[in-house]
């Protein structure tokens, strides 16, 4: 009989020691309203500048509480999504609706928060030959877009309810899918309230000793990776070609956290053929004779940041081949990936660009060994 004691308290110890461990869910809902302006980061959308945006931001945030190591490594950071309606007051512009996946990060003591979001934006009046013919900054109605956003933040002030102020950055781009593409920034003041729901069960913060950083280091790894999309020049009614490109590099992951990154690219961008030939034809003076070939070869240096299997690209290159003069010899790549199967196989979405003008979405899968 005693062991019959004996065995049902240590399922009972087990029991619950296992639903202490147990992954806990708190969120929050934020609501925003901004105003700001349209930056003039291009000549050529200067008579689109007419009126100051303003809308609403609607935000999801997954709270985390340090139950995994990458979320005590960065400071409990949220993950959420956020939905953005972008009025431009501007018939040629239109408004925008966009749906994030976003990331927040806390500095000083929570008080500050910086968030940044990727997604895709709806414009109700993009570019259109016959009826829209002024909107250059929009070629298509499905836009990709980025936002950032830094706020002074108070949570929980009252039984769940707080507020927040601060300012964004939003970015409108179709990525050169389509011309025209010049794009938009605006700038923009906010101020919201937010709502921690069941805040009197917010679990305690765990802070574990984890393993030093450092001992995360690897030796040096070598990959190769084949990526594709679909673009236009910036011609418009030129045509949407393919492009290809198949890099390989070495990386040497040197903590937790970084893994630097050095290789080549070789770009295969069709489109760039029949902008040779335009231009070989529509402008003579330039001294393009028609037969300059489209390839063009890179090297680059890059950092990925991660997030246990997800890592943020930074990659920054140089174009050792480039026959043909298109935009500049300098290029970089932003974007994220994705690993698998022991950190062996990959897929990612990068924005290849000259700078702050994009020349195409790449869509991208590799493997590492």
């Amino acid at each position: 009989m005693k062991q019959q004691y004996l065995l049902i308290a240590s399922f009972l110890i087990s029991f619950s020691l296992f639903s202490q461990q147990e992954e806990k869910s708190p969120f929050s809902v934020e609501l925003d309203y901004f105003y700001g302006s349209i930056l003039e980061h291009n000549l050529d959308i200067a008579h689109l500048i007419t009126e100051h945006p303003s809308g609403f931001i609607l935000s999801y945030n997954r709270k985390t509480y340090g139950f995994n190591e990458w979320e005590r490594r960065y400071n409990f950071p949220d993950w959420g999504f956020t939905f953005e309606h972008h009025r431009s007051h501007n018939e040629v512009l239109g408004n925008q609706y966009s749906l994030y996946g976003h990331y927040n990060w806390y500095f000083l003591k929570r008080n500050i928060v910086i968030r940044v979001g990727q997604g895709i934006s709806y414009a109700t009046n993009p570019y259109d030959l016959e009826t829209n013919v002024h909107n250059n900054a929009y070629g298509t109605d499905l836009l990709s877009t980025t936002f950032l956003k830094v706020n002074y933040v108070r949570e929980n002030v009252f039984k769940g309810f707080g507020f927040h102020a601060g300012f964004s950055v939003l970015h409108f781009s179709n990525a050169n899918f389509r011309a025209p593409n010049n794009s938009t920034n605006t700038w923009a003041f906010n101020a919201g309230v937010s709502y921690l729901f069941n805040s009197e069960e917010f679990p305690e913060y765990i802070n574990e000793n984890d393993p030093p950083s450092s001992s995360y280091a690897e030796p040096i790894k070598y990959n190769v990776v084949f990526r594709f999309g679909l673009n236009e020049s910036d011609v418009i009614r030129q045509g949407q070609f393919p492009f290809y490109v198949v890099s390989a590099f070495a990386d040497k992951r040197i903590n937790y956290k970084s893994t630097l990154q050095a290789g080549a690219d070789v770009f295969f961008a069709t489109f760039l053929k029949e902008d040779i030939n335009y231009r070989s034809i529509a402008y003579p003076e330039d001294g393009v004779s028609g037969d300059e070939d489209y390839k063009r070869v890179g090297l680059f240096v890059g950092h990925e940041l991660r997030f246990n299997k997800v890592a943020f690209v930074s990659q920054f290159g140089y174009y050792v081949y480039w026959p043909y003069a298109f935009e500049n010899r300098f290029y970089n790549r932003l974007g994220l990936k994705r690993y698998f199967y022991q950190d062996k196989l990959f897929a990612g979405v990068t924005l290849k660009a000259h700078w702050a003008k994009a020349e195409g979405v790449e869509f991208g899968v590799g493997v590492r060994f």
